[in-house]
């Protein structure tokens, strides 16, 4: 088993990055032929999946979070916590803060137009720690 942390700083308010190579960069450092890598990112206002990573469907996916969970509606954390990202926590929980991709002869099982992506949520920027781990 290898563990890695990624550190990385994003811009927020539903950002995308791509990861897809440094899930990759850490299946093949860990000799492994093959398994399961699981990529987590701590916090509650960031998720993991996989899409297209394009423009088209990186705004599609932003999108599609404002029709479901609004920014400008009135969240109880906002009465709270007066930080302003309640919308941001609603999001990061539908997403998902983990993924399992299999891998086989050191590659990920992804599809053809299939990236692994970090979307941050969060009203601000941040720096995130992505935690990918190779078994």
């Amino acid at each position: 088993m290898l563990t890695k942390t990624l550190s990385i700083s994003t811009k927020g308010n539903a950002q995308v990055l791509d990861i897809t190579s440094e899930v990759e960069r850490v299946v093949s450092e860990s000799r492994l032929e093959e398994g399961t890598v699981t990529v987590f990112v701590p916090g509650s206002t960031a998720g993991v999946t996989t899409i297209e990573f394009e423009p088209g469907c990186c705004r599609d996916l932003a999108d599609l979070f404002e029709r479901i969970a609004p920014e400008d509606v009135d969240y109880e954390h906002h009465r709270r916590w007066g930080d302003g990202n309640g919308h941001s926590h609603v999001r990061a929980a539908l997403l998902g803060a983990s993924l399992a991709i299999p891998f086989v002869k050191r590659k990920l099982c992804l599809g053809t137009w299939q990236q692994i992506v970090l979307v941050d949520f969060d009203n601000r920027p941040r720096r995130r720690s992505v935690v990918i781990q190779a078994r």
